[in-house]
């Protein structure tokens, strides 16, 4: 059960820094103004706040773990959100990174 919190959490995390990310983006770079930057800059807040929210004590170790994550979902981001198409390297780049997550965050220790 913690585990599947623990995913959970990093799924939120990712949702609310990449999806907080990209209004910044598009407030500034597409020219969508100051509301999609606020947006973002509000969602980037509570990214700030879910990290904490993890069951384990250690910062550098979470934000270790997560940055795995946001390869992944940024990459996952942009197939949905942008049309992106990610190459067989990105593919492969992301799976590694899942992988690095699960060693950090799951695996035993004594």
């Amino acid at each position: 059960m913690l585990v599947l919190r623990s995913v959970a959490l990093f799924v939120a995390a990712a949702l609310f820094e990449i999806g907080g990310a990209w209004l910044v983006w598009q407030g500034v770079r597409e020219h969508r103004g100051w509301a999609w930057i606020g947006a973002g800059v509000i969602a980037l807040g509570i990214y700030g706040f879910v990290a904490t929210l993890q069951e384990d004590a250690d910062f550098g170790r979470i934000l270790a773990a997560y940055g795995g994550v946001f390869v992944a979902g940024s990459l996952a981001w942009g197939v949905v959100l942008d049309g992106y198409r990610p190459d067989w390297a990105d593919v492969l780049g992301a799976l590694i990174c899942l992988v690095g997550v699960a060693v950090i965050m799951y695996a035993p220790r004594s």
